[in-house]
């Protein structure tokens, strides 16, 4: 089974690559595109959001990547948890959203959830076989700002923001490492992935994205899990896991990265970061409220409407008008994130 949100001509080029029994275009007004290409194939064509999440009941499938972007990777995961399928989680907004209900449904239907984000991946193999966690380093690039002022900040365009110096986005999560928001998300996704407090886990500017991620343990030790940075390291993991498979990655070389550097976020010019533990030390249905602003003033800012100091103001604005729920239901984060959207 393969999914996709609008893109028709990779999903037709990967199904016919890979011949899965079913496809599903989210974007229903791409459905007799990759119909038409597909029929000669016998592959099944559904569409449509709806389309997206029934799919997930299907008998066929055992383990989910759940990579959709943003709040509406929520649905599908639930309904694959429900139905016990295996869930590789690239979608941290899942967690961000509505952790507490992700994790009991998980636990509830004996379903694995495995770290997709390189930074959870590198924290779930530190983490193999060991004890009493002191703390969580969760590294961040820095993204393609850093070092830079707020009145630099005040000029940038978006063009610059989807510069990455390291990896290859889509144009969300770039611009969501531009503003440390993405490392934001992170920390609340590692909250609940791992079972820790907010407070525990330590954010650390790594300019060479090596380093994915560490773990400091009781007695002081610290564990670091590196290589290049890609992405097909941490997928390939969380599907053979337990075991390592053969990888065709060229292997990494120490003497092209003979500095590795560290350094504090500067959270008061990325004042994102700052939001987003504020939004987890508050809980209840915040980080709903975070995730949705945070959504709609990145696409602002796409769209040329916001300019990108605004999106802290924006989601800090939206974060004070928000109606508080201390124990939201599934509902309540439905509701939550519609009317934030209508901000």
């Amino acid at each position: 089974m393969l999914c996709a949100g609008s893109n028709a001509d990779l999903l037709i080029a990967q199904a016919v690559e890979f011949n899965p029994n079913a496809v599903v275009i989210a974007d229903d007004s791409k459905y007799q595109q990759v119909r038409d290409a597909l029929d000669p194939h016998d592959i099944k064509v559904f569409a449509g959001p709806d389309a997206m999440v029934e799919v997930m009941e299907m008998g066929s499938i055992d383990m989910v990547l759940a990579a959709i972007v943003g709040f509406a990777g929520l649905r599908p995961t639930l309904r694959a948890i429900e139905y016990g399928k295996h869930i590789a989680l690239a979608n941290k907004e899942t967690l961000v959203v509505a952790g507490s209900l992700v994790t009991a449904a998980a636990e509830r239907h004996r379903v694995a959830l495995l770290p997709v984000d390189s930074e959870h991946s590198a924290i779930f193999q530190c983490l193999i076989g060991e004890g009493q966690v002191d703390k969580i380093l969760l590294t961040a690039s820095g993204g393609p700002f850093r070092g830079m002022s707020r009145a630099e900040l005040a000029q940038v365009t978006l063009e610059q923001a989807l510069k990455h110096p390291n990896w290859s986005m889509g144009r969300k999560v770039t611009i969501d490492s531009a503003s440390l928001m993405n490392k934001g998300l992170e920390v609340i996704e590692a909250k609940w992935l791992f079972n820790v407090d907010a407070t525990d886990i330590e954010v650390l500017v790594h300019p060479q994205s090596v380093v994915h991620s560490m773990v400091q343990f009781c007695d002081g030790s610290i564990k670091a899990q590196m290589g290049t940075p890609t992405m097909e390291t941490p997928i390939q993991y969380a599907f053979s896991f337990p075991h390592r498979i053969e990888s065709h990655l060229p292997r990494f070389d120490f003497m092209q990265h003979p500095t590795l550097t560290f350094e504090r976020p500067d959270r008061e010019t990325f004042r994102c970061l700052d939001l987003a533990y504020r939004a987890i030390e508050r809980g209840g249905n915040m980080p709903c409220v975070l995730n949705a602003a945070n959504e709609v003033a990145v696409q602002r800012f796409i769209d040329g409407t916001l300019p990108f100091l605004g999106i802290a103001d924006f989601v800090e604005a939206a974060m004070q008008k928000a109606h508080f729920i201390p124990n939201p239901t599934l509902e309540d984060l439905f509701e939550t994130d519609k009317n934030i959207r209508t901000l």
